[in-house]
């Protein structure tokens, strides 16, 4: 995988020496992608300090497109690219829309028109036209390490097929987050 400045970094290194919670998106202009990294933002660094767990997104585009990325979703976890999509492949991540079953991530707030006039928008005023890697190609998550330890592992069959984030983070052994607005009721 490459960082935000192009560096070479073995994917191994992620997770040989502590658990690491890994999300791959589907590409940077997706807007089911930006939503639930939106989402992964709001998780309190000492909840993952506190678990020992890392939280590292990893996308398919340019390492150029990291930075803006993080900014536009206020993102500040780690992230990477892996733009041949090697890791995606030897995963066996899928390519193309799955069943269309109607599963649906609670953390996408956007319907799939304005989402992806939005998502076009941003291509269109982008620097080049790019879509930030393979619109058609599909993520998932992983819950991995220290090691070669495997958690968790998910292979998301369509856009809004994501697992949800506290889902993740209890597997994990994080605390999890309200990621709503609304007060929570802790005892009556």
């Amino acid at each position: 995988v490459l960082d935000a400045n192009g560096r070479s970094i073995p994917f191994k290194a992620l997770y040989r020496e502590q658990k690491a919670i890994v999300v791959f998106v589907r590409n940077f202009l997706c807007y089911t992608c930006k939503e639930y990294v939106e989402d992964l933002a709001k998780v309190p660094k000492a909840f993952l300090h506190e678990g020992n767990v890392r939280l590292i997104v990893i996308g398919q585009s340019s390492y150029h497109h990291i930075k803006p990325f993080c900014s536009l979703t206020g993102y500040t976890h780690e992230m990477y690219v892996d733009p041949q999509r090697e890791i995606y492949k030897t995963l066996g991540m899928k390519r193309g829309e799955g069943n269309s079953v109607s599963v649906r991530s609670p953390h996408v707030k956007s319907n799939m028109l304005l989402g992806s006039i939005r998502s076009m928008w941003r291509a269109m005023t982008g620097p080049a036209f790019d879509f930030q890697g393979d619109p058609a190609q599909q993520g998932g998550a992983l819950i991995l390490g220290p090691g070669n330890e495997v958690h968790f592992l998910h292979l998301d069959k369509n856009r809004l097929d994501h697992v949800p984030i506290n889902t993740v983070l209890q597997l994990a052994g994080v605390k999890t987050v309200n990621f709503t607005n609304k007060p929570q009721i802790l005892d009556i």
